[in-house]
């Protein structure tokens, strides 16, 4: 672990009861920071009390936009030790982010390293209770003081950590979806594979849309023909039909998914006929009337996996696997979280041990 200066908190905070967490509501004692300066590059790492940052309003990532970050978990094994899960894909991926936003990548190594120093300091606040985790949130900012359009010469890298609970109150159980083919997340070209404000920004309007009409979540369809099934406001987006497992592809408009990797890579270990390719609204519309629609499900870091058992689309409520969790969708759940956890075997190397600090 490498040896970052330290700011220790003089007024710790107490520590939320594991039955009370929700998601992204409290957050640790410290946070991680470092600067960019152009021509300097990455430098002054260090670890310092959380509270807020000061920025002069003509900040840049204010104004343009600037703004990315990442998400992932350490989790609390029955054995007590806490283990992070894919960090370097997490790390890699806030990388091309960074790449598309046209700001500067950090060392996968650093941005490793960030991690387990403030999850290793904050040991302690990880949680114990089983569904409960530590959810990181590297995020980078652009910091110049300046009114115009350009890419920013100074950045900020922070990270903070958030104990937390079950991304939906409802638990582990079928979720309703909407499909929308009047609001628009991303276009092929722009920034949907990049995760950075600005698309979070744009699929507000769809998911308060979705809320009114009773539904968890929105499913975007393509931007362009409005046809293709494109992501889930906060997930990627899977379904069965008949034995073909199939998901959108990655065409530049949506985000490359940690979980959504993770799964597909465990189905083909388990000889299933995964398909990554375009598959259109009045496919599994069409799929769900004629009972060959076996199971649709989201993945994501937050929810990891959350099946779909009502499908909206055009007034018609499709009602997946007569509202039930699939087979399939089970065992990924439980295959993911049993290695996020550490209670079954890690073949693929995906997790890693975080020690406590001394």
């Amino acid at each position: 672990m490498a040896d970052f200066p330290i700011t220790r908190t003089s007024q710790p905070k107490p520590k939320p009861a594991d039955d009370t967490l929700a998601f992204g509501k409290v957050l640790t004692d410290h946070m991680f920071l470092m600067d960019y300066t152009e021509g300097e590059g990455w430098h002054s790492p260090r670890i310092v009390p959380y509270g807020p940052l000061s920025l002069d309003p003509a900040t840049s990532v204010l104004h343009y936009g600037q703004a990315i970050f990442d998400g992932l978990k350490a989790f609390r094994g029955p054995d007590g030790q806490v283990r992070l899960f894919r960090a370097d894909r997490h790390a890699e991926r806030l990388n091309r982010s960074a790449r598309i936003m046209c700001m500067p990548e950090l060392p996968v190594d650093l941005i490793r390293q960030s991690f387990d120093a403030l999850v290793g300091l904050e040991h302690d606040w990880v949680p114990r209770k089983a569904g409960t985790s530590l959810y990181l949130r590297p995020t980078i900012i652009a910091t110049d003081v300046y009114l115009g359009v350009h890419p920013a010469h100074s950045y900020l890298y922070f990270l903070i950590l958030s104990p937390v609970g079950s991304y939906y109150k409802e638990g582990v159980k079928p979720v309703r979806i909407l499909a929308s083919d009047s609001h628009v997340r991303a276009v092929k070209g722009g920034t949907g594979e990049a995760k950075t404000a600005a698309n979070y920004a744009a699929s507000l309007a769809g998911q308060q849309d979705a809320a009114r009409a009773g539904y968890t979540q929105v499913l975007y369809l393509d931007a362009v023909e409005h046809k293709y099934l494109d992501e889930v406001g906060t997930m990627n987006i899977m379904l069965r039909i008949g034995d073909e497992v199939i998901t959108p592809p990655l065409a530049g408009t949506i985000l490359d998914g940690v979980t959504r990797a993770s799964a597909i890579e465990l189905m083909r270990d388990w000889g299933l006929k995964v398909t990554e390719r375009p598959v259109s609204i009045d496919e599994v519309m069409a799929a769900g009337r004629n009972g060959t629609l076996r199971e649709m499900w989201g993945t994501g870091t937050a929810a990891v996996v959350s099946p779909v058992g009502t499908l909206g689309y055009k007034g018609e409520d499709l009602v997946i696997n007569g509202g039930e969790t699939g087979a399939l969708t089970q065992r990924l759940y439980d295959t993911i979280t049993g290695i996020q956890y550490g209670r079954s075997n890690d073949p693929h190397g995906w997790t890693s041990l975080v020690r406590p600090a001394v």
